[in-house]
């Protein structure tokens, strides 16, 4: 790292990519305090405008000649070529670059409390969750969140406090740039294989992550993770366990679920019978993000009771298992969900609502995860009644491997599925239309733009 970042010393900051969501997020904290803020986008957007709108001077597409030779500092991310016009540029004047989890870690040296939230899956409920505690509780905290929470009415949220909260990603071992006082490990699974080499380098980098704690910190973590005190021993900070095992220190007990999936549990601390929560947001993953954010706040000296209350009144974030309508009788429901594990748990809690037929919409993200999991994706899509594929979402990478929709179309309608196959949006929306009925339920799933299928459907 070149130099820190101060938020007592205004500077000049240059983003290239500052219409992604967490870059765009970075910008508006530092926008907020006062410093002057300059990026490049390949296209204009609704956060682009809004960059502009506070202060921004935001340029569509990028060139050498964007980089002012009075920028102090140049952000950019893991997708960012060493070939780029600009970071080359920023390179031959010699100005200091970095990448975005690097000048997030310096960020957070300006907060007296650092949340960071880590694991395979779950971080941004568990944030949200957390978020939704602070707030309830007058924190004032800055947040920086991968998705839409209502309440926010955004990703972000610039508090006046010395407490900051945000998800902490694994890929390319960004969350080791960070710098936190109070840490999250939801669990530790396989995935990012196009950058880790097995599950044993990814559990190694989550051990090397919690051991970024101060000895004041806290680490709140799942004692249902194969091998917990792994990551934990030789740490002097606090640590708090969550989960169903007796020895947990924040545990969920006599879990139930309603109609609509939605689970209600007993949530006991240190053994003691605290009171009964009722989520609003399906499925048994988020008993436990919900213990991950109780345990949390407990570990900031937060009132349990009105975090456990705080969390039942919690309705989700935007593509978490989010109902967006009906339409002739049919509903309509979008995920995030681009893992294996993260499809079972959606589908656990969409085999809990009443239906007649349910339909799977999935669009498989990157190819390297596609080509790592297969076997494990035709598996649990396998669950539903009838899976429908999209093309592979590409995002950062190109298919040197040949992996195919095709391919696991066939892989899933070895395992007696119905399965489909259409290149096409328009395709897919037409299916739809023509075979969905009335009391069926279809859920667009993926990390891509899967979800405009079901907003075309619905009229949105």
């Amino acid at each position: 790292m070149a130099q820190n970042i101060d938020f007592n010393r205004k500077q000049k900051i240059h983003f290239i990519g500052i219409g992604g969501i967490s870059m765009s997020a970075i910008a508006q904290v530092l926008l907020s305090r006062g410093f002057e803020v300059t990026g490049s986008d390949s296209k204009a957007s609704g956060l682009t405008a809004q960059l502009q709108q506070e202060g921004a001077t935001v340029f569509i597409g990028q060139s050498g000649d964007n980089i002012a030779p009075d920028t102090d500092m140049v952000v950019y991310t893991a997708a960012i070529s060493e070939e780029n016009p600009e970071l080359k540029k920023a390179r031959a004047l010699e100005i200091p670059c970095v990448t975005r989890a690097e000048f997030l870690g310096q960020m957070m040296k300006n907060y007296e409390t650092s949340v960071c939230v880590a694991g395979t899956h779950g971080k941004t409920t568990t944030t949200s969750m957390l978020s939704e505690i602070m707030l309830d509780a007058g924190t004032d905290p800055t947040i920086m969140v991968g998705g839409i929470m209502p309440s926010i009415h955004g990703n972000t949220r610039i508090g006046a406090s010395g407490h900051f909260i945000t998800e902490a990603c694994e890929y390319t071992n960004s969350f080791l740039s960070f710098f936190p006082t109070l840490a999250v490990i939801l669990n530790v699974k396989e995935d990012h294989m196009d950058f880790f080499k097995d599950l044993a380098d990814i559990r190694h980098s989550f051990r090397e992550f919690a051991h970024l704690l101060p000895d004041d910190g806290v680490l709140v973590i799942n004692g249902e993770i194969e091998d917990p005190e792994y990551f934990t021993g030789g740490l002097n900070c606090r640590i708090i366990t969550f989960g169903e095992s007796e020895g947990c220190e924040v545990r969920a007990q006599e879990i139930t679920y309603n109609q609509e999936a939605c689970p209600q549990f007993d949530l006991y601390l240190k053994g003691e019978r605290i009171g009964r929560v009722s989520l609003k947001v399906p499925g048994e993953h988020n008993v436990y993000n919900a213990l991950a954010a109780i345990a949390s706040a407990y570990g900031m000296g937060l009132d349990v009771r009105a975090a456990m209350q705080c969390v039942s009144g919690f309705s989700g974030v935007d593509r978490r298992f989010q109902y967006k309508g009906q339409i002739r009788g049919i509903t309509v429901i979008d995920d995030y969900a681009h893992h294996p594990d993260e499809i079972e748990a959606t589908l656990n809690a969409a085999l809990k609502i009443p239906h007649r037929k349910l339909w799977v919409v999935f669009q498989p993200h990157t190819y390297s995860r596609t080509e790592a999991f297969m076997d494990d994706f035709a598996k649990q899509l396998s669950r539903s009644d009838a899976v429908i594929l999209a093309e592979i979402y590409a995002a950062r990478e190109k298919n040197i491997h040949g992996t195919s929709s095709r391919e696991l179309m066939e892989k899933i309608r070895s395992l007696g599925t119905e399965c489909y196959y259409f290149p096409t949006f328009d395709e897919i929306e037409n299916f739809l239309l023509e075979n969905c009925s009335s009391g069926d339920v279809f859920i667009t799933m993926g990390a891509g733009d899967v979800v405009l299928i079901g907003d075309f459907i619905l009229g949105n």
